[in-house]
């Protein structure tokens, strides 16, 4: 049976590219502040891009923020990327950029209004309420989530980096920080290939260690571009051993360049050269 991972890793083959394409329809980037105009801007991105996507990534926060117009809106664009993907012939998987983190019922109604209602492939989660949070969205068997690990903000040190008692996986002092344990846990949740980790690519010395700790997983890399991340610097601590598992997710670079399409097509351009001198 196919997984989310398997279809991505597809899309990635189909057209040799490591780029998700954050959809951010900023109120300061847009003609007039309106769900249509959100709608617009995003549909003329991934129209410019699309060659060059292996995955698209809309934030629910800036549809939300329109009410249910906005929400009408982000079904219109995830719809849209289907029938573009169609046109290329080949799918490009829609990961929706939303955070969300409860138990029972709760999860519930989010994995559904994701995966259901608005037609998402994925999902950004919060995992801190452990793994019953997590398991209503891993009950949709070709859908995907990537669970937040390490952050590329500046302010995830806060909690992300506090010490805890690993005694399956410790270090020399029996503690570990936070986000390895997550790490950890999300390598061994992963029975159905369908859970991946957010790994900023802002601290690529953090970034190394999840790998290590999680050599098997897909990571959602933000950071590279607007946030200050270096790409090289980034790849060489992500990739696995197949050269593959890292997405690297850009939003504000393509969308505010004179030319989207030509700054997705350098920066796929740039991946490529980078993984060819790191011998992948």
């Amino acid at each position: 049976m196919e997984t989310f991972f398997s279809f991505l890793e597809r899309r990635v083959d189909d057209c040799s590219s490591l780029l998700c394409i954050g959809l951010d329809p900023h109120l300061a980037d847009l003609q007039h502040p309106t769900p249509e105009a959100a709608l617009d801007f995003c549909l003329s991105i991934v129209k410019e891009t699309s060659t060059y996507a292996a995955a698209f990534k809309p934030n629910a926060a800036f549809f939300e923020y329109f009410g249910a117009e906005g929400w009408i809106a982000l079904q219109k664009l995830i719809s849209a990327i289907k029938a573009e993907s169609q046109r290329l012939g080949s799918m490009i998987p829609v990961i929706l950029d939303a955070k969300r983190g409860d138990i029972a019922s709760t999860a519930e109604a989010y994995a559904k209004s994701a995966f259901e209602h608005l037609g998402a492939d994925c999902i950004t989660l919060n995992p801190y309420l452990g793994k019953d949070s997590i398991d209503p969205f891993l009950k949709f068997p070709k859908k995907g989530a990537f669970l937040l690990c390490k952050t590329s903000n500046p302010g995830s040190d806060d909690l992300q980096n506090l010490l805890v008692k690993n005694s399956e996986f410790s270090e020399n002092s029996g503690f570990s920080p936070l986000y390895i344990h997550v790490a950890q846990l999300a390598q061994s949740w992963n029975t159905a290939n369908n859970i991946g980790l957010v790994v900023g690519a802002t601290q690529p010395e953090a970034l190394a260690k999840v790998r290590a700790a999680a050599p098997d997983l897909w990571f959602l890399s933000p950071g590279v571009g607007a946030q200050g991340g270096d790409l090289a610097t980034a790849l060489k601590a992500g990739l696995r051993a197949d050269g593959k598992g890292m997405l690297i997710n850009v939003s504000r670079s393509i969308a505010r360049a004179e030319s989207p399409k030509r700054a997705a097509a350098e920066l796929r351009d740039e991946i490529l050269q980078v993984k060819n001198q790191l011998n992948f």
